[in-house]
Order: C-alpha cells, then sequence, then structure tokens
C-alpha cells in the first residue's frame, strides 16, 4: 500500500525573490518568473495549490525586447463601445509605465483562473532600483535569459 504525503497550505514555505530586469530580455525573464510564481521550480509542486514564492522584479524600465519589438510591438485595449480600439506602442507604454510591460507578460503566462490570479499577486514590480519590501529579506534569483540556456 501507497502512502502519500498530503500537501496543505499551512506546509508552504513562502520564499522571497529579488531580479533585476536590466538588460534581460522581457519574455525570457518573464517565463523563469512565471514558474516561480506558480511554484513549478520546487519539488512539492501541485497544480492546484499555490505553492508558489513572492518576486520583486527592479529596474523595469531597463527590460529590453529584441528586434524591432519595441516599435512595431503594439498593445491593444477596448474599452467596449463603439469606436473604443485604443492601441499603444512598448516605446509609448514604457514612457508612461515601465511596470506593465512586464506584469502583463508575466500575467498572460499565469493560468486563468482565480489560482493564477493569487499567483499574480505575488508579483511586484518596481521603476528602479528601491522597493519597500527589503524586510522580507529578499534572495537574489539568477534568471537564464540567454538564448540556448535552457535548465
Amino acid at each position: 500500500m501507497n502512502q502519500t504525503t498530503l500537501i496543505s497550505a499551512k506546509d508552504i514555505d513562502k520564499k522571497w525573490y529579488i531580479v533585476d530586469a536590466a538588460d534581460q530580455t522581457v519574455g525570457r525573464l518573464a517565463t523563469q518568473v512565471a514558474m516561480v510564481l506558480r511554484g513549478k521550480n520546487k519539488p512539492n509542486f501541485t497544480p492546484h495549490i499555490n505553492n508558489g514564492d513572492h518576486v520583486i522584479i527592479i529596474n523595469a524600465e531597463k527590460a529590453k525586447f529584441t528586434g524591432k519589438k519595441e516599435s512595431d510591438k503594439t498593445y491593444y485595449h477596448h474599452s467596449m463601445h463603439p469606436g473604443g480600439l485604443r492601441r499603444r506602442t512598448v516605446a509609448v507604454q514604457r514612457e508612461l509605465d515601465a511596470r506593465k510591460i512586464l506584469e502583463r507578460a508575466i500575467k498572460l503566462m499565469l493560468p486563468k483562473n482565480v489560482q493564477g490570479g493569487n499567483q499574480f499577486r505575488a508579483l511586484h514590480v518596481f521603476v528602479g532600483e528601491n522597493h519597500p519590501y527589503a524586510a522580507q529579506k529578499p534572495v537574489v534569483l539568477e534568471v537564464n535569459t540567454k538564448k540556448g540556456d535552457n535548465k
């Protein structure tokens, strides 16, 4: 008879990580951060339990895109009113709010359900080096964003 260990919310140890987005590619950074938010980097990953960690991203305005995406990539938003389609390029969005570029990229990589919303709340993105979470003693998270360095 196989005895399995059940994992519950009180058994989960949430850690805090910090990532410097300076000179990191947005998409590759987003995939690695999304895995940590979901908890897929832990040996006790369970899809129906939020066992992910908190991630702090600093220097969000210095994250980069490859190719011509800075000028060609467009974000769309519709107000659901006639003629309500709004478009923004990455360059315009970076000037208005650079945090939303990384937040959107990571949010779209999380599950589209209640669990994904809970995991997204563990993401904290900041423009610049300052953040209010020094008391949590975040550990530097090394992300591999070079092409072909998948581990």
